[in-house]
């Protein structure tokens, strides 16, 4: 083979390696300095939790006491589906005098598969005849 023949074949499988790039893209709660597992039951409040982590992602359906920040990283090379690379969630339970209790993490390995219902609900209503579609 050529030189020139070389030089243009490297010059066309160059773009390709870019596509092999993993790119990692962060969902949720990003923490800038303080973590949220760092924050110490009996001496935090709600206003320094509040102060250092900022809002949280959501707040326990059952216990608006509980404060959850939740993080994940997810990784994609080319087209594929991403694949989580890692997950965490944090729960924070604060007591009546505004002091945390509790810090609780879990990771990807504490997760469940929920099965959604395949089945769907009938609507009601007029159903149009043959010459009314």
């Amino acid at each position: 083979m050529s030189r020139c023949a070389i030089l243009a074949l490297s010059l066309l499988a160059l773009p390709l390696t870019a596509c092999l790039t993993p790119s990692r893209d962060y969902h949720g709660y990003v923490a800038d300095e303080a973590q949220p597992r760092e924050m110490k039951p009996g001496e935090d409040t709600r206003s320094s939790v509040l102060a250092q982590l900022g809002s949280p992602s959501t707040t326990s359906i059952f216990d608006e006491n509980t404060w959850i920040y939740m993080t994940e990283l997810q990784e994609r090379v080319a087209y594929l589906n991403p694949k989580v690379k890692s997950r965490s969630v944090v729960a924070i339970r604060f007591g009546e005098d505004d002091k945390v209790e509790e810090v609780v993490e879990y990771d990807e390995t504490a997760g469940q598969i929920v099965n959604y219902a395949s089945r769907e609900t009938p609507t009601r209503g007029r159903e149009l005849g043959f010459w009314e579609q």
